[in-house]
């Protein structure tokens, strides 16, 4: 298979209060998706901690309007994925593949691939999501996936 490019997609201080999806990336039906980062950041001084996992979904979200178009890094074509944000409701949640507790006044949490083995592949018409298990603080996020697309 060749890589068919590397792509960004985030979302930009969007107040999350509840437990919800914040991201959902939905490989396209004739490629799979190599994400090598997520991340999430919110904009406060409050101290407190939140719960953020990675994690499979077999349904899609209904998310609460249309995100940004994933980025090329690079002079790549349009990424096949579709993308989501912020649930208004839920999908059906599946295999939770990471999950971390980070501080909300300590900037921002990052998970990253440190070598390709650890990659999380998303086969295609798969999904993976962003999602607070439990309601954070309420707080302006960002967040984000960086993947390469591949098919």
């Amino acid at each position: 298979l060749m890589a068919a490019g590397t792509y960004d997609v985030h979302g930009d201080a969007q107040t999350i209060a509840t437990a919800i999806t914040i991201l959902e990336l939905t490989a396209p039906a004739t490629a799979i998706l190599r994400v090598f980062r997520a991340w999430v950041s919110g904009n406060t001084s409050t101290a407190g901690s939140a719960r953020i996992r990675i994690l499979r979904k077999s349904g899609t979200i209904t998310g609460t309007a249309s995100p940004p178009t994933p980025s090329p890094i690079g002079a790549f074509a349009a990424s096949g994925a579709t993308v989501k944000w912020v649930a208004t409701a839920e999908g059906t949640d599946g295999v939770v593949v990471h999950e971390e507790t980070f501080r909300l006044d300590g900037g921002t949490w990052t998970w990253a691939a440190l070598n390709p083995n650890e990659m999380i592949i998303v086969p295609p018409s798969g999904i993976l999501a962003l999602k607070f298990p439990a309601a954070p603080t309420s707080t302006a996020f960002s967040f984000g996936f960086s993947y390469d697309e591949v098919g």
